[in-house]
């Protein structure tokens, strides 16, 4: 049986990094996506020959093109992708904060979601493939002032309205939203909340769905 392909935004720490090696345990190719060339090298490195390192911006769409060019010639094809890469902001609130800040936020929990569905769906509709997005559970409640939590509710708009998209060519989205996650998103370690281990194996899992099931979204909070 061909191995399946995946292609992961964000993919040199966190959630990315752990989503890689859960898949490569499971039998896919990788494709490692992110700024910092050295990390995915070393990622790359360590998988060895189902991880293909591309680095890029996901603010940049002929990044991202051309990244899933590559894994595509690679691997044969591209099965799935998965909008991981996430930013958040040092300066909270709104009257507090900072619009430049904003605007990179944007750029890439806004914009490289779009941009990275856009290079991705021409691939996914050859394979009838499946597109991950993560969002979160600031995209699911109310919390004061937060512009990032507004870019996540963006994330989950856009998901539901991408899977129908989808679904007419036999394609499934699907969104991975946690709560707090121990990543170094935060300045503090976190170990008593998810994680990265354990959104990996929920993003597994939707990639795992039978053909009748389509899971549009996987919620997680902490049990700690």
């Amino acid at each position: 049986m061909t191995a399946k392909t995946l292609f992961i935004t964000g993919a040199s720490s966190g959630i990315g990094e752990a989503t890689a090696r859960a898949a490569v345990e499971q039998g896919w190719n990788v494709g490692l996506f992110a700024r910092r060339a050295d990390k995915l090298q070393a990622l790359a490195d360590e998988l060895g020959d189902a991880a293909l390192p591309l680095p890029g911006d996901v603010s940049r769409t002929e990044d991202l093109t051309k990244a899933l060019a590559a894994l595509a010639d690679r691997f044969g094809a591209v099965d799935a992708a998965y909008a991981n890469a996430g930013m958040g902001l040092d300066h909270p609130g709104v009257e507090k904060g900072e619009p430049e800040e904003w605007r990179r936020m944007i750029d890439v929990n806004v914009m490289g979601v779009l941009y990275t569905a856009h290079a991705a769906l021409p691939h996914l509709r050859s394979s009838k493939g499946h597109m991950l997005l993560t969002g979160s559970a600031a995209g699911r409640r109310e919390i004061k002032g937060s512009v990032y939590g507004a870019s996540k509710w963006f994330v989950h708009g856009f998901a539901e309205n991408l899977a129908a998209e989808m679904h007419e060519w036999g394609g499934r989205c699907t969104v991975i939203a946690p709560g707090m996650v121990n990543t170094a998103f935060f300045d503090q370690p976190k170990p008593d909340k998810i994680q990265p281990d354990d959104v990996a194996r929920a993003a597994l899992f939707a990639l795992s769905a039978g053909p009748t099931a389509s899971l549009r979204e996987i919620f997680l909070m902490p049990q700690g």
